[in-house]
């Protein structure tokens, strides 16, 4: 068949290698912020746990938002855990604590990581492998991405 829409195979291949990476960081940001919004204790439990829920209900809206555009340029999206834990960038913190600030920082960091991931791939999709629609997508991410990091620094004591 022939390609439908005007960038070649490998260029898509290309891109997709690179939305499937996010697509995974994207997952592992959403089970951290889940676990966030259920395990978070102390004195600021109520009005955390609806801010952690806010912020998994955006990332699961970017997460289909993510493996859709992997799907329209002709791939498949990873969908297992075990392909989401070989194609992150993120890492999981075993044993730490349950208290709103210790999340927060945790979370932060991770937005801070795909922003950059982000960042470096917006202009490589425009000019290198002619895919302006991926480019103007995750552009779009990018300030979704900034805008949660806000919220959660602050959060933050100064």
């Amino acid at each position: 068949m022939k390609n439908y829409i005007g960038i070649s195979d490998e260029n898509r291949q290309a891109v997709a290698v690179q939305l499937t990476k996010l697509l995974a960081d994207e997952y592992v940001l959403y089970t951290k912020t889940r676990n966030a919004h259920w395990n978070v204790e102390g004195p600021d439990f109520h009005s955390m746990h609806l801010f952690f829920e806010s912020q998994y209900e955006q990332l699961d809206e970017i997460m289909d938002g993510v493996a859709e555009r992997v799907r329209s340029i002709g791939h498949f999206a990873p969908a297992t855990l075990k392909s989401f834990l070989n194609l992150t960038h993120l890492t999981e913190v075993v044993d730490s604590k349950n208290d709103s600030l210790t999340f927060l920082k945790e979370l932060l960091e991770d937005h801070t990581s795909i922003i950059e991931f982000i960042r470096g791939n917006i202009e490589p999709f425009a000019s290198k492998y002619g895919d302006y629609g991926s480019s103007d997508y995750i552009t779009g991410l990018m300030e979704q991405h900034e805008k949660l990091a806000w919220m959660l620094k602050a959060h933050l004591p100064k």
